[in-house]
């Protein structure tokens, strides 16, 4: 008679397992739910994506699954702990150089990746350049260009190896060199390079710190023959721990905050609601630096209190001048009141006019237009700035 060996089911083995999971994650479900729900992301610098309204139409066609499941992402608890967690993973056993669009260079260094340019861009910035030459020509010996290099120009020796950034030189001589016909062109990048062991460029952030600001206003001031604004005679106030865009993007594990360091100012602001060309309503008025924002994660908005549409700085000199910019004028801006007695301000993200009648109406002596390299390729507001005046 044939033996019978008897073995032991690995199935009820596993009812435990199954059993663990389950509850881990009905515990996790339910306990998510209950997570307390937040309506900003401070470490991304934007609101959380809202729950969506319910109808069948939505859930028909997948709209509000697609909703549902963004607002879930934002509201995951302990949401940024496990993003920091993989993103530290990333880099220590994956050796990642890459983050978000952000290169993690040597030395704690983060840039904006430019590999190429697509055909959009490429576009976009012919247009740019036209509009500020063509600008330019109307206002013959008042418009000043500066337009700042990137910080992998000033130091490529911090990419990681190999990166095939775009040649931002050869980008820049061609700029320059067509609207060097019209205007007076401020290139920084020698003055740079010449003071790149100095703190010029922000770690953790896209902007350049107030002291690249600083030194891009001290070659401004040689080139129009200006005293510049004396650090020496001002007492300076240092922010610390700040975490700018890219290490939003990165979350790199093993970060080195910037600091910001500034002059405090008692410089007024008037802060504009624009209602149409040449047409403002005060909003408010405050100090140039709004020292409130030094408090909260985005540091850096604290120079201009932002980018306002239209905004007029009462400063300590003579003459006026009208600012045509980014961002990286926030932090220039302050040290021209030293030279002018009235800065006007013009961001075209808030401002969707041309700048004829606001020139006419307010009588500006000078115009500077100031960007840096890779917001001024790709920015579609800045046709703005070529647009006739419709006001007769």
């Amino acid at each position: 008679m044939a033996k019978v060996v008897y073995r032991k089911s690995g199935r009820r083995a596993a009812y435990p397992l199954v059993v663990v999971g389950a509850l881990f994650l009905f515990g996790g479900a339910l306990l998510n739910l209950f997570w307390p729900k937040r309506t900003r992301i401070e470490l991304e610098n934007r609101s959380t994506a809202r729950f969506p309204a319910f109808s069948l139409a939505s859930m028909e066609n997948g709209n509000w699954q697609n909703s549902f499941s963004t607002w879930m992402q934002d509201q995951f608890m302990l949401r940024d702990q496990w993003i920091n967690t993989q993103r530290a993973v990333d880099e220590i056993l994956f050796q990642k150089v890459e983050e978000g669009g952000i290169l993690l260079g040597k030395d704690h260094w983060m840039f904006t990746k430019l590999f190429t340019l697509d055909t959009t861009t490429q576009k976009q910035l012919q247009k740019n350049v036209q509009a500020v030459t063509e600008f330019s020509a109307k206002y013959p010996g008042k418009v000043t260009f500066l337009l700042a290099p990137s910080a992998s120009v000033i130091y490529p020796e911090e990419l990681p190896g190999g990166a095939p950034m775009i040649d931002e030189n050869a980008m820049l001589d061609e700029i320059f060199s067509q609207v060097g016909q019209n205007a007076s062109v401020l290139d920084l990048r020698q003055a740079f390079t010449e003071r790149k062991d100095e703190y010029l460029y922000f770690k953790t952030d896209h902007h350049w710190t107030p002291n690249g600001a600083y030194h891009a206003y001290e070659e401004f001031c040689a080139l129009k023959g200006l005293t510049p604004f004396d650090r020496e005679a001002h007492t300076a106030e240092t922010i610390e721990d700040f975490q700018g865009t890219h290490y939003s993007a990165t979350r790199l594990w093993n970060v080195q905050n910037d600091s910001i360091t500034y002059y405090p100012m008692e410089n007024a602001m008037t802060i504009f609601q624009v209602n149409g060309e040449a047409q403002y309503e005060p909003l408010r008025t405050e100090n140039l630096i709004n020292t409130e924002k030094f408090a909260t994660r985005d540091k850096y908005a604290a120079f201009l209190d932002g980018n306002n549409g239209y905004s007029v700085v009462e400063g300590n000199g003579t003459d006026s001048i009208l600012v045509v910019k980014d961002s990286y004028a926030n932090s220039f801006i302050p040290y021209l009141t030293e030279n002018y007695a009235k800065i006007g301000v013009v961001d075209f993200r808030n401002f969707k006019y041309g700048l004829d009648s606001t020139i006419a109406q307010e009588g500006y002596d000078e115009i500077l237009i100031l960007y840096n390299f890779q917001t001024f390729i790709a920015d579609t507001n800045l046709i703005y700035i070529s647009r006739p005046s419709t006001i007769q």
